[in-house]
């Protein structure tokens, strides 16, 4: 699809319609379809409409590559503070929003839903919808735009969206703490978080000897050595057993969080779930998952995100049977609720209509989604059911 005029015109002629954008999301973007499914491939409705470095603001269109924004907002000292996964494997400004992911740095200034204040989509009917503006501060019209985070093609397909910025840092540091065991590391959590340091990023993850612990503040270079130490003192205190700590900066540095947008983490032929959840759940969870065969993990936002490696299916196309389906039990045992990113999903989609439940199927696992309200807007949105339902 290279124009609106062009999604308008497949939306009014097909019975049911699926995007896919970079393809960095392959659960989401290759799953199996039935053959009456249109896809898109938003790939080349690409571009930058407008950037104001001044007005911290930018517009483009649905298929920019997020690597592509990301190096003309450097080249004026601005990011995108809620650190979006997956540039380096192909994402897009609309399928990081239609799948609400966001990364590491969502700790300090919040998530992908605080920074899009503006879309255009093409709703069921091949209409085009505005929501939002191209100010930060802006209370006119329907919040279409927190709406659509997450909304995996479900209400409409985006064509057109509306970032603010910030200015970037001008270093980072990160201290990097390693534990013996779970509880040691919630220790030295807990100390870390409910310090008075301004913190922009918060990982830890299980290793072969453990637990390790990422924590990143960023600032003026000539103050960050002096606050960077001193978080390495609340961490050594609030840790009880700790094996041992390190600084990092520069480049360096910067690999560290490079690894973890690109889940460079994750094992070969693993697929990958995001778990949103709570510090106070993990014992629990970590409790269950040893006893599955999940081997890879890492813990985002101060515990709040799980980034779940699972073994990648080895069924064939045409069985039902799902490695994921051991998962969704798993998570709907922890009342959890995830989202298949890698991975063959198995077919149909996660619906919820009444009491009639498919939960688990397709990229959505572990409890039913239910949400009345949205269900509502998307029934308005596309009244002919062309795209997955909720």
């Amino acid at each position: 699809m290279n124009s609106v005029d062009e999604i308008q015109e497949a939306i009014r002629g097909a019975e049911s319609v699926r995007v896919r954008g970079g393809g960095s999301k392959p659960a989401l973007s290759l799953r199996h379809c039935n053959e009456d499914v249109q896809w898109l491939d938003l790939s080349r409705l690409s571009g930058v409409i407008d950037y104001q470095p001044d007005e911290y603001t930018f517009i483009a269109r649905a298929g920019t590559p997020v690597s592509e924004m990301s190096t003309m907002l450097e080249e004026k000292g601005q990011y995108l503070p809620f650190d979006p996964p997956l540039s380096e494997r192909g994402a897009t400004l609309g399928g990081t929003v239609a799948a609400g992911l966001s990364g590491a740095g969502r700790y300090r200034y919040g998530g992908i839903r605080d920074f899009l204040i503006g879309i255009r989509f093409v709703d069921g009917k091949g209409h085009e919808v505005r929501g939002g503006g191209a100010v930060v501060k802006n209370a006119a019209g329907f919040d279409f735009p927190k709406l659509f985070v997450g909304s995996l093609g479900r209400l409409g397909i985006l064509t057109e969206l509306t970032f603010k910025v910030f200015p970037q840092p001008p270093a980072f540091a990160t201290v990097a703490a390693e534990f013996d065991g779970l509880s040691e590391l919630l220790s030295a959590l807990d100390a870390v978080t409910s310090s008075a340091i301004d913190l922009h990023a918060v990982d830890f993850a299980p290793t072969q000897e453990g637990w390790t612990l990422w924590v990143r503040i960023g600032g003026l270079l000539n103050v960050l050595q002096d606050r960077a130490q001193a978080l390495q003192a609340i961490v050594t205190a609030g840790a009880g057993l700790m094996r041992d700590s390190s600084l990092h900066h520069g480049q360096e540095e910067e690999n560290l969080w490079q690894t973890a947008r690109s889940m460079g983490w994750l094992g070969e032929g693993m697929g990958l779930v995001r778990v949103p959840l709570t510090p106070r759940r993990i014992p629990a969870l970590e409790n269950a998952l040893g006893r599955s065969k999940a081997t890879t993990r890492r813990y985002s936002v101060g515990g709040n995100l799980l980034w779940l490696g699972w073994p990648a299916d080895t069924a064939t196309e045409d069985s039902d049977q799902s490695s994921f389906g051991d998962l969704h039990n798993l998570l709907l045992e922890l009342d959890l609720q995830g989202v298949q990113l890698f991975g063959r999903a198995r077919r149909a989609s996660t619906q919820y209509d009444g009491d009639n439940t498919d939960a688990g199927e397709g990229p959505l696992l572990g409890r039913p989604f239910q949400n009345a309200f949205l269900r509502r807007i998307a029934l308005a949105l596309d009244p002919e059911g062309k795209f997955e339902k909720f």
